[in-house]
């Protein structure tokens, strides 16, 4: 059996693909990989590259997305940029577009945010520290 990879992507429903799109690619960094107009049979998708091999696949319905905590009160999902700073200009992109953004925490391996999205669904975003070696 093979070794798992990663994320292939993670299916996130919005009743605005528009404006989501926009948020994540606008605000987070992330490519717009490619749009499918809904048909009889099929909604309204856009396919947004974060990184690596990972996407995120947005669907527009007509129902809205939930917005809970995980049980651990976390997002229960994450995205990852490379430093701190770069962690510290996303915040404030998003902060500065009105959107609410948490406050960065210094964990042990990590420096972590939660964002909510325009849909009100929360979303970490984390920067990994350095490891640092014992002697």
């Amino acid at each position: 059996m093979p070794d798992l990879l990663g994320i292939n992507h993670l299916t996130l429903s919005t009743t605005d693909l528009d404006q989501l799109v926009a948020y994540y690619t606008g605000l987070l960094g992330a490519t717009l990989a490619f749009e499918r107009a809904a048909t009889s049979a099929d909604p309204r998708i856009a396919v947004v590259d974060v990184g690596g091999a990972d996407h995120l696949m947005i669907v527009e319905t007509t129902t809205a997305p939930g917005t809970d905590l995980d049980p651990l009160g976390e997002a229960g999902w994450g995205l990852r940029v490379g430093t701190y700073a770069q962690l510290c200009a996303v915040r404030e992109r998003i902060v500065v577009a009105g959107w609410p953004a948490g406050e960065i925490e210094t964990l042990p391996t990590q420096w972590t945010m939660t964002a909510r999205d325009p849909d009100g669904r929360p979303v970490d975003v984390r920067a990994h520290r350095p490891r640092t070696t014992m002697p």
